[in-house]
């Protein structure tokens, strides 16, 4: 007994010495902890990284096992169970169906309508996993199920897939389905696809089993990319042969689409006029008609003009933008505008520095012609294919030139006035595309540099320009076969460095400036004018957005494109496109680089 309470007592003392020694621990370390949260080393909370992975697996394991599932959703043959909470913050359409006062919200089983089974138990997968597998052959269904339970991340990555599927067989039917479901990206991706790819398109069944209100919509696109209007014919044709017997009834409204007045003249008479398609539809050869009166009677098609009359933005052709002065002291490059698009492209580069030189179009290839090199004032002549993307030296002119205008009319190229590198010139040098050899002809009345040439009406006219002691605003034409220039009326405003161009029957003069571009006061201009020959008198135009000189002015479809120049403080990048129908001016894509005295001109042939 008294071991046993010697032991006791010993006991006693090792648990009060124990509990001293852990006191004083705990003051220590409390002292400690204090001390280190003072001294920002202690936190003031703890945050799982992994924790939300953690919570929807465990999610993920209580819906495979069915624990704790409050509702089963049945599509089809499917019961899918799964957690209202989880469903609820996944999708906002579970979010409203389980927290506001419906039915549904207190339903243990909810059957999903119109629903496909398989992409909803895929999509409930995807609410505890956030993966989902995209396949060809489900995806379309994934999509439209997502859309309906407003999953926008899944809608989003099947619309991407599908982008990324678009072949000429199948994006009619991703365009069409893509619209059906609002999924408005997708669609702008599959339209613009099937217009960039129309030729390929309309070979394929899609195209074929096209409803004919459709296949209008289609013909009536502007967007096309087609190479010519006959391509568009050929494709009518082929749809209506298709079904003929159910089809032929729609011919006329959709001959209506195509443009045949745009059409060779031998195109109409071998394959439209003498189609038996058209034979007996009245409306069919009313359209046939006006098409063949537009190229018999040139001079009336003025009052010719219709939808049928303005081409489709792939078939104009491309607007080339060649050299010309910019913040580098001299551009090289050249560039080309697609209408279709609304983009430049740098497509080539010049072989050396050229300002003030002329360029003409010559069975669709570039000639640049004359110029100076920021030394001397050159005579030389370099043709470009845009087509090849080669370079070739063509036989000088006679005369050094830069500052002058090139034009060509009825096959010969004419190189009209500028600057020899001494005196202003008024002689005016023809180059023979057979012959391959420059003459002179008649020269001008007046002595003329930085003038603009057109062409119109069989006649070539020099606008404007420097004398040496003013800017001009005088016009005469000349007229190859009398080897004869004549007067015209001339301009409101004297315009050296002006911009010009022809459409539409008319001459357009645009910008400018009315004292020498080296004075200080230089004045230059936003306006812009017209020039009827019929009537010999000149209209002022719509104003373009900003003064400027040394502008490029040219024709690309129906309209008249105003690019770069310079406004007395920088070389400009704007490029603007003047409607003649409603005189109004439109802001395009500007060039890549800005640039003042380019030689902007159209190509056919892209």
């Amino acid at each position: 007994m008294e071991e046993e309470s010697q032991q006791n007592e010993l006991s006693g003392v090792n648990v009060l010495s124990t509990m001293k020694r852990y006191l004083v621990h705990q003051t220590y370390n409390a002292t400690t902890y204090q001390q280190n949260k003072m001294e920002g080393e202690v936190p003031d909370s703890f945050h799982s990284m992994n924790h939300s992975e953690r919570m929807m697996k465990k999610m993920e394991g209580f819906v495979s096992k069915r624990t704790l599932c409050d509702v089963v959703l049945v599509a089809g043959n499917k019961r899918i169970p799964a957690h209202r909470l989880i469903l609820s913050a996944a999708s906002d359409y579970f979010a409203a169906m389980f927290t506001n006062d419906v039915r549904e919200a207190t339903m243990e089983e909810i059957k999903m309508k119109d629903v496909d089974p398989d992409s909803l138990a895929a999509l409930v997968d995807y609410a505890y996993t956030g993966k989902i597998s995209l396949q060809e052959e489900t995806v379309e269904n994934l999509l439209s199920t997502s859309c309906l339970l407003q999953l926008s991340e899944v809608a989003e990555a099947c619309c991407n897939y599908l982008m990324k599927q678009l072949h000429p067989s199948n994006c009619i039917g991703i365009r069409q389905f893509a619209d059906a479901q609002g999924c408005t990206d997708l669609y702008k991706v599959a339209n613009n696809y099937l217009m960039d790819n129309f030729v390929q398109v309309m070979h394929n069944q899609e195209y074929l089993v096209l409803p004919a209100d459709e296949l209008c919509r289609l013909l009536a696109s502007d967007d096309l990319n087609v190479p010519d209007e006959e391509t568009i014919f050929q494709a009518l044709i082929m749809w209506t042969k298709h079904d003929i017997t159910n089809r032929q009834k729609y011919l006329s409204k959709l001959l209506s689409h195509i443009k045949l007045p745009l059409m060779s003249p031998q195109f109409i008479a071998d394959h439209v006029e003498t189609n038996p398609l058209f034979h007996d539809d009245r409306e069919c050869q009313v359209l046939i008609m006006e098409a063949l009166k537009y190229h018999l009677l040139p001079e009336r098609r003025p009052s010719f003009q219709s939808p049928r009359t303005k081409p489709r933005k792939s078939t104009v052709g491309a607007m080339y933008a060649v050299g010309g002065m910019d913040c580098m002291k001299g551009a090289t490059t050249i560039e080309m505008y697609d209408l279709r698009t609304n983009t430049w492209t740098q497509v080539a580069n010049m072989n050396g520095r050229r300002l003030q030189f002329g360029v003409a179009v010559i069975e669709d290839k570039l000639f640049i012609v004359g110029g100076r090199d920021g030394l001397k004032t050159l005579n030389t002549v370099e043709c470009y294919d845009p087509k090849k993307k080669t370079w070739c030296l063509m036989p000088p002119m006679s005369t050094h030139r830069h500052g002058l205008g090139v034009g060509v009319l009825e096959g010969p190229m004419y190189a009209v006035g500028g600057h020899d590198g001494w005196s202003y010139l008024n002689t005016v040098e023809r180059w023979d595309p057979q012959a391959r050899q420059w003459s002179y002809v008649a020269p001008m009345s007046t002595p003329r540099s930085t003038v603009g040439v057109a062409v119109l009406m069989g006649k070539l006219y020099s606008v404007g320009g420097r004398d040496g002691s003013s800017c001009l605003k005088t016009v005469e034409c000349f007229d190859p076969h009398t080897n004869k220039w004549l007067p015209c009326t001339p301009m409101s405003k004297r315009r050296g460095g002006v911009g010009v161009a022809t459409c539409g029957g008319c001459i357009y003069a645009v910008g400018g400036h009315e004292a020498p571009a080296t004075n200080p006061t230089c004045c230059r201009f936003d306006c812009a004018e017209r020039y009827d020959p019929k009537t010999d008198q000149w209209t002022m135009i719509a104003a373009i957005s900003s003064p400027r000189d040394a502008v490029g002015v040219c024709i690309l479809g129906d309209k008249v494109f105003a690019v770069g120049g310079y406004d007395g403080q920088q070389y400009l990048q704007d490029v603007e496109c003047y409607d003649p129908v409603n005189n109004e001016w439109a802001k395009m894509a500007p060039l890549c680089t800005g640039r003042a005295g380019a030689c902007v001109v159209h190509v056919g042939h892209r």
